[in-house]
Parts: structure tokens; C-alpha cells; sequence
């Protein structure tokens, strides 16, 4: 079986490394002459709309999958007229615009933050009047890490958000007071079964992912599993699904799902029974689903902008290192690395060892 995949980012090549002990091949899309997929299967360089290369893409392969959500939803209606396509374009159409993502959740009954469309200043002032402030500012599509948001403490903040992402359609969403966010990362097969691997704790900066940890009977667990579920059967999903919350005192409330194997999934590689990477490929092939069971205790580090000393890391036990081969810039992710314990293990201390020789001292304050 040879499996394309649009997109030769670092969750494409995670996605290959995954798929060649189950004897898989694997060819990839991207615009990209240098995108690191590439170094582990055969690359087109093309662009994400190019209906020829598409075609013949689609003529060498079993099935197409994809590693990110700002894919075309033209490029990936066009693919499944000629090959079958996982997961399949409607969800990718939703995920890609954050009000149609909002809208989706509350048919779905579940909570969200609450929000006003905006078309223009006018618009904007009065959501801004509606919601109150904070608030925060966001592009409708196109946005990630970080990407694309203004945050909105003060009546002054309206006219430099303005000014930065006016022009665009735009969605003004209530600020959320969370304790915490968190991520479920789920598998669904072509058959409907599902399974949901434990919650994860995320800490961000600068809106990109700096830690992960695996929570291990986490208290939100049923409830985020279920509000996965009703997203998971509405679109008749095939393939893995990240669903991003925020904790509140009463519960959970969505902040986004990502059609695809996901950041905060990464410590499944070595810390789960089987990885987010490898049910992908189980489930969009049809394949039996392989368990989440989670392993000890796990964290997840990402690395952003460049590489710790890479052999230094090697000394450190249980640490996992992966480097993507990609080049240094700022706020690229270019690594991460999985700390695995055993159960009975001390996490949060192993942790606050650990982080300041990564240049991520901070994170647990």
C-alpha cells in the first residue's frame, strides 16, 4: 500500500517513520523544495492547488491523506474524485474557518466561548461593546500558533488590532478565564470504532506549544472524550483528531479541533501502547486500531527556533530526542523530545531539572 500524503512538514515525516514498519510507502505533495518530509519518501514540489500534479500524485497511489488543515478544500475535493481521501474535505472546510468551527460546536451542544462575527470597525466596536474586554481578536482563517489574534485589554487595543488584521474576515471571541488547557488527541476507523488517548496538559508561549504533559486519570477525561465523540460521528470522521480545550471551573469549553495528527500527540511515539502517527495510518487504511494505553509517566518538550545541543541531550535518561532537519528560524518548530518515566516516578521534579538545560527554565513557575 502507498500512501500520499499533501503537506512534507515534520508531521509527514513522523507520519512515514510511523508507516514503514508496517511495510507502507509513502510519496508526499508540498510547495516546498526543502520540506523535511522529503527526507524520508519520495517529494513533488508543487503547489497545494496544482490539479496536474495532484492527478498524478492521486495515479501512484492507494490513498491520500493530509499533515495540515490550510490545504485547499478545492485540492482536496479534486483528490477524492480520483482516489479516496482521509479525513474527508467537509471537516477540513470547518476546521479552516473558525466561525463555521464555533457554529459547528454549539449544534453540537458543546461549549464555547461566546462571539460575534466582524466584517468592519463598526463591526468590531460593537462585539467589543457586547462581549466587553478582554477579548481576543482573530483572523477566520489561516490562523495557528499564535498566528493571526490580537488580544484586546483596553478600549485603545481596538485600533491596532485593526490596523493588524482588518481586511480579513474576523471572529471576536469572549476571553476565557481557564485554569488550564488541554488537548484529546482520538483515532476513528472507517468502521466507526473510536479510541481516545489520555488528556494532555498544554503550556504555551508566544501562542506556539512549549510543554505537553500525558494526564493519567485526568477528572476531565469522560467529559472531553465525549464532546470528541459527537464531532468525531457528525462528520463521519476517518483518521486521528485533536480537540483543544480550556478548563474552566464547571467543566470544559472548545477552543478548536485540528483534522490531523497533532502537537500535543507527540508523546505518543514512546509514551502510549501505539502512536497518534500509527493509528492515523490504521484508521484511514481500514487496519484494527492499535491501543492509547499510556506508559508511565510522559512530557513532551518542543523545540522552537533552534536545536539544544543535540548530544548533550543524549545523556539525559529517559529523554527521547527527534529532530526534524530543519533549519533554525525564529518560532519554526525544528524538534521535540519525549521524557518517559517510570509510574511511580517524580514528573514534575524530573521536569524542573530538565528544562533549563533545554533553555526552557520557565515553563512550571
Amino acid at each position: 500500500m502507498k500512501v500520499g500524503i499533501i503537506g512534507a512538514g515534520q508531521l509527514g515525516r513522523m507520519m512515514a517513520l510511523a508507516g514503514y514498519p508496517l511495510g507502507l510507502e509513502f510519496e508526499m505533495l508540498d510547495p516546498n523544495p526543502r520540506a523535511c518530509g522529503g527526507q524520508v519518501a519520495p517529494l513533488t514540489v508543487a503547489a497545494f492547488d496544482d490539479r496536474e500534479a495532484l492527478a498524478a500524485l492521486a495515479s501512484r497511489v492507494d490513498l491520500v491523506t493530509f499533515e495540515f488543515e490550510n490545504v485547499p478544500v478545492a485540492a482536496m475535493e479534486f483528490l477524492a474524485g480520483q482516489v479516496e481521501v482521509f479525513p474527508r474535505p467537509p471537516v477540513l472546510e470547518t476546521a479552516q474557518d473558525r466561525l463555521r468551527e464555533k457554529e459547528c460546536f454549539r449544534q453540537l451542544a458543546i461549549p464555547t466561548p461566546d462571539y460575534r462575527p466582524v466584517e468592519s470597525r463598526a463591526e468590531l466596536e460593537a462585539a467589543v461593546a457586547e462581549l466587553g474586554l478582554p477579548a481576543v481578536l482573530k483572523t477566520r482563517r489561516f490562523g495557528y500558533d499564535g498566528k493571526g489574534q490580537f488580544i484586546l485589554r483596553q478600549p485603545g487595543d481596538l485600533e491596532p488590532a485593526w490596523a493588524a488584521l482588518g481586511g480579513a474576515p474576523l471572529i471576536l471571541e469572549a476571553f476565557v478565564p481557564f485554569g488550564r488547557e488541554v488537548s484529546l488527541v482520538a483515532a476513528r476507523s472507517r468502521a466507526g470504532g473510536m479510541v481516545f488517548y489520555p488528556l494532555a496538559e498544554n503550556i504555551h508561549r508566544d501562542g506556539i506549544l512549549r510543554l505537553s504533559q500525558a494526564c493519567s486519570a485526568d477528572p476531565m477525561q469522560a467529559l472531553a472524550e465525549e464532546y470528541t465523540r459527537r464531532v468525531l460521528e457528525h462528520f463521519a470522521y476517518v483518521g486521528v483528531m485533536a480537540f483543544e480545550f480550556f478548563q474552566v471551573a464547571d467543566g470544559l469549553v472548545a477552543n478548536e479541533i485540528a483534522p490531523r495528527v497533532h502537537n500535543s500527540g507527540h508523546w505518543t511515539i514512546e509514551g502510549s501502547e501505539t502512536s497518534q502517527f500509527a493509528n492515523h495510518l490504521r484508521a484511514i487504511l481500514g487496519w484494527p486500531l492499535g491501543s492509547p494505553e499510556l506508559l508511565g509517566q510522559v512530557a513532551m518538550l518542543n523545540f522552537i527556533g533552534e536545536l539544544p545541543a543535540v548530544p548533550a541531550l543524549l545523556g539525559e535518561p529517559h529523554l527521547h530526542v527527534h529532530a526534524y532537519g530543519k533549519s533554525p528560524a525564529p518560532g519554526r518548530k525544528v524538534g521535540h523530545a519525549t521524557l518517559c518515566l517510570p509510574p511511580a516516578a517524580d514528573l514534575p521534579g524530573a521536569l524542573r531539572l530538565l528544562l533549563p538545560r533545554v533553555n526552557l527554565p520557565a515553563l512550571l513557575d
